[in-house]
Order: C-alpha cells, then structure tokens, then sequence
C-alpha cells in the first residue's frame, strides 16, 4: 500500500492578490469569499484537499498582509503572520509585476525567518504575455530563495495541477487529518454570514464595507427539514452608512439578501428564508469586545 503524505499549509499574500480564489479552485466549492476589495478574508479558514494517491493538503487562508489602521486590521495580520508557525509549507501569492512593493519586501523579511519551504505563486498569469513571466520570476529570485517559483491562474485554472504536486513534494508522510468528504474546518454559520458580508462587499461603496461586520442571529431548520430560517444583523460603523446599506426603500438591502439567499441555498442544498437587519455599533474595529463578539477574537489567533 502507498504511504500517503499530509500536512498543513499557509497561503499568504498582500490583500487581493488572489488566495481565497486559488484555494476555492482547489477545493472545487466556495469556501472563501471573494471580492475585488482589499481585506475582504480576516479570519483565518482552513480548507481540505484530498487525493486517493498522494494524500491530503490542509490549506489554511489568511488575511492579507498589509499595514494596519486600527485593532481590526492588527487583529488581521497577526493571524496571517502567526500561520507561518504552525504550517509544514508556505505558499506565498504575488501578482505578475517586476515591481516589488513595500507589502512584498515586508513579507520576505516574515518568511525569512521560517524555517520551512515556501513555494512562490505567481497568480494571475492570465492577464499577461506568457513570455514576460520568466521576468518576474527573475525579479522575485532577487529577493528570496525560494524552494519552488510556480505560476498559475487562480481563475482559470491554469496550471494548479502542477503546483499541487509541488505541494505534496514537500509534505511529511503521515496519516489523514481529516475525512476524506471534508472540505473545511468552518462551521455553516460562520461560512453563511461571510456570504452575506461578500455580497454586501461586492453591492455597496468602497467606503463602507471594510466598516462591516455580519453576525448571524438564528439558524434553524423548520420542522420537515426543507427550509432554513436565517436570521442576521449586518454591523456598519456611522448612522449615514446604514442609511446606504438599507438603500431606497430597502433597495440595497434586498439586494444584497437574494444575492446571498442564492449562494447560501447552493451551498445548504435547501430553501433559505433569510431576513436581514443593519445595526450601527460605532467605532467596533477598534474596539475589543465588539471585536470578539463579532468573531474576531483574539484568543483563536492560538488555537
């Protein structure tokens, strides 16, 4: 019987460049929510990828790294940054440029000084000629020896089958951690709530949704087990956003509920009967409590 390799593995990056992408295309399901906004993932997720032949791959998605402006964003990095203690394997996302950032430079002075293998991801080759890769290649040897440098498309999916096998290359041998049906560590709740905040992100301003958090208030099932009543309280910062958030005779409001009802539906397989409600807590990203009630609580930074 063939010994199968496992292990754990850290996707890091500066915000947007791709990772919650890369890893739902892995995964083959959405997991992580995704959006064009900058700290769009701001806990830490942990998704599962098994194959029969070679073993499993247990992907932890981080925050991006990026300079912090309040407790929120503190909270953010630090579990980004604390991943990098407790993985078998980094992966470290880029985008295709010859320039390297000063978000860049931060980051290669972190895995600097881990001591484990870091697979260098060039995302997004997609949206450049083939032949000016190898220049960014050139550009990112400079500042880090890496074990492995892989370009793929996180979106179309171009060459991820190659950077998986580079992946279980440096796995330990060892024993499954998960089943293999399991895909992630997240609870439905936690993974219903991103949804809601997701499409809240994509409808509204740019302003407005880093100030946004979602709590889910009730989930449960009605009696004969074919529809789910949700409950959930979206959390802005300053009255004049709520205003933006409910829209025209709750017009943003609707919308931004039948975009996530559909999402939610596909991933419960069942009918969803969400209903939303939008609460001003002043000021929460630099506030502790609120914070932690939230589900940004700093005690899980260590778990």
């Amino acid at each position: 019987m063939k010994e199968l390799k496992s292990g754990f593995v850290t996707l890091i990056g500066r915000p947007n460049v791709g990772k919650s992408t890369l890893m739902n295309h892995i995964i083959g399901q959405k997991v992580a929510i995704t959006s064009k906004k900058p700290q769009t993932t701001r806990n830490k997720i942990q998704t599962v990828f098994t194959d029969e032949e070679k073993g499993q791959i247990v992907f932890v998605d981080t925050p991006g790294i990026h300079k912090a402006k309040n407790k929120l964003g503190e909270y953010m990095v630090t579990v980004a940054e604390h991943t990098l203690k407790d993985v078998d394997v980094a992966i470290w996302l880029v985008e295709p440029s010859n320039f390297v950032g000063e978000g860049e430079k931060h980051i290669a002075e972190k895995i600097a000084k881990c001591n484990i293998p870091v697979i260098l991801v060039i995302n997004k080759v997609d949206t450049v000629k083939r032949e000016e890769v190898l220049g960014f290649i050139d550009t990112y040897r400079k500042i880090h020896d890496f074990d492995e440098i892989v370009p793929v498309s996180a979106k179309t999916g171009e060459n991820v089958d190659e950077l998986l096998d580079v992946i279980f290359k440096y796995l330990p041998y060892g024993p499954m951690f998960y089943d293999e049906d399991t895909l992630t560590d997240q609870p439905e709740k936690q993974i219903a709530a991103e949804m809601i905040r997701e499409k809240a992100l994509h409808a509204l301003d740019d302003e407005i949704p880093h100030g946004i958090a979602v709590v889910i208030d009730k989930m449960k099932m009605r009696k004969g087990g074919k529809i789910m009543d949700i409950e959930a309280t979206i959390i802005c910062e300053r009255d004049s956003h709520k205003g933006i958030i409910i829209g025209k005779q709750g017009s943003m409001l609707k919308k931004i509920g039948s975009n996530a009802r559909y999402e939610i539906e596909k991933m419960l397989d069942c009918q969803v009967n969400l209903r939303l409600w939008v609460k001003v807590k002043k000021d929460w990203r630099d506030n502790d409590v609120l914070m932690k009630n939230y589900g940004y609580d700093k005690k899980r930074i260590d778990d």
